[in-house]
């Protein structure tokens, strides 16, 4: 490393945020970035020359950290690009909406802050398309074979570019009337505005890569005709069953999933077509049931909206404030978290069972019953279990409820159902090496894998496509075209 002592001159720090009563005013972005300066410099300067950099371990797609850190220190930005885009597709995203777990498992980590890595990433990105380093990524030659694939969220993306770049004639088709899946229509724009997926997507479209919008494969063209016409086709559809609250009122009007409430605000945020009936907060009770990131997205939502009050509950218990004892470094620890949403404004309580959504004579929602629990278990197992404290239930005032308890599976029918390919017990896309029990029809993302975090999906689309390639062309033509392109390099 270039300053091998930076760890010990400088201490962890990141741009500043705009005040949260500024903040609320709109859905924009809220970093302050570009105040920054060089502290960049410094920051990366903090990157140990640590012998076995853990943060590989750590990051999903595998970023080669230590080495674009050395080079933002050294102000060579364009190099820092070039390694940065090697290993991920979309670092405009990870940069912005990524839980970090490189920086868990940074080795500087085990006994000061880490290195702010997520923040490192995200200027380099953003220099390198102010600069004009970002570039179309035009094969080099066409293959001569066809991939269809269904959904546009990050892993059919990445697998999108991927398989573009080997040289196959790439078609994404998407359901809704932009590209993006749940990244356009799921995470706020405050946290990945519209305008950062357009460019990427612009960046793609020059590369070759065709877009069909508004194609809802399996209801409005039939996925088998889509088998017949392309040499392969990769679902990427993605885990978007959410799951319910079979309590008392669920039909009551004002309880709505999570995401129809999300996605709808990115539409009015973006002057787009709302599509169902409107869902605004302003002047209610919120009360959002689940307290992970997209119950975080929620407050963040209802607080730009104006609601009179917002309460966020979870079943779990409160998690550690530092990394429990069962969770060592360097893995991704589960403790207590505090999002920029979360200071905007939020009551948030633990071990809270919801027991019933009353209603008034119309048929609306105007309280939750509540009750507290307690768990058996002090340490967290997936085979828990919970008593009701007594004489703890109680109502709260709730005109708006919003379910945030995370996905199942996708949805079984449509595509999957025509194309009649094999489930595994949880409803996921059964596969083998990314394929199906059916011949050139592979899955990937959350689709296979269940719900995990966009940049598992990045690294799933990647490794798919390494699949794809493979069964299209084999591998004595892999290793030609490999030997072919270090000549021509």
């Amino acid at each position: 490393m270039s300053k091998p002592p930076g760890f010990l001159e400088f201490s962890r720090e990141l741009p500043a945020n705009k005040y949260p009563d500024v903040r609320i005013q709109d859905n924009k972005e809220f970093v302050l970035n570009e105040k920054f300066g060089k502290k960049i410099n410094e920051q990366s300067a903090r990157c140990m020359d640590c012998g076995v950099p853990f943060c590989h371990n750590g990051c999903p797609i595998g970023n080669i950290i230590p080495e674009f850190n050395d080079a933002v220190f050294r102000d060579s930005w364009e190099e820092a690009w070039q390694i940065l885009s090697s290993t991920n597709n979309f670092p405009e995203f990870t940069g912005r909406i990524c839980p970090a777990p490189c920086e868990s498992s940074c080795v500087l980590g085990i006994n000061q802050d880490p290195v702010t890595i997520c923040n490192i990433e995200k200027t380099i990105v953003e220099t390198a398309y102010r600069e004009g380093y970002a570039k179309p990524k035009t094969p080099r030659f066409r293959a001569g074979k066809k991939v269809a694939i269904i959904g546009s969220g990050p892993a059919g993306l990445s697998a999108a570019e991927q398989l573009n770049s080997a040289g196959h004639s790439v078609t994404v088709f998407e359901r809704d009337e932009k590209i993006g899946g749940l990244l356009r229509f799921g995470i706020p724009d405050f946290k990945l505005g519209m305008d950062i997926i357009d460019r990427k997507i612009n960046l793609m479209e020059k590369a070759g890569i065709k877009f069909e919008v508004n194609t809802h494969v399996g209801v409005t063209v039939n996925a088998q005709q889509i088998r017949q016409d392309y040499d392969v086709v990769l679902l990427t559809g993605g885990s978007t069953v959410p799951r319910n609250l079979h309590i008392p009122g669920r039909n009551l009007k004002g309880v709505h999933f999570a995401m129809e409430f999300l996605g709808q605000n990115n539409r009015r945020a973006n002057n787009m077509d709302l599509k169902t009936e409107e869902l605004h907060a302003k002047d209610k009770h919120i009360v959002v049931i689940g307290g992970g990131d997209t119950g975080s997205d929620c407050v963040g939502t209802s607080n730009r909206h104006g609601a009179k009050s917002i309460t966020q509950v979870e079943i779990m218990p409160i998690p550690p404030a530092n990394r429990p004892a069962n969770m060592p470094w360097p893995q991704y620890p589960t403790i207590m978290r505090t999002s920029t949403s979360h200071e905007e404004g939020c009551n948030r309580h633990w071990n809270i069972l919801t027991k019933e959504f009353i209603g008034d004579a119309a048929g609306n929602i105007k309280a939750l019953r509540i009750a507290d629990v307690v768990w058996k278990n002090k340490v967290l197992t997936k085979h828990q279990s919970f008593q009701e404290v007594v004489n703890s239930e109680r109502i709260i005032s709730c005109d708006m409820a919003l379910l945030a308890m995370g996905f199942l599976h996708p949805e079984p029918h449509g595509v999957l159902a025509q194309l009649d390919v094999k489930l595994d017990n949880t409803g996921n896309v059964a596969t083998k090496n990314f394929l199906t029990d059916k011949e050139g029809v592979f899955a990937a993302g959350d689709m296979r894998t269940g719900q995990s975090l966009v940049v598992c999906c990045i690294n799933e689309g990647r490794e798919c496509a390494r699949a794809i390639d493979t069964y299209l062309m084999g591998d004595t033509y892999l290793e030609a075209k490999a030997d072919s392109l270090m000549l021509s390099a």
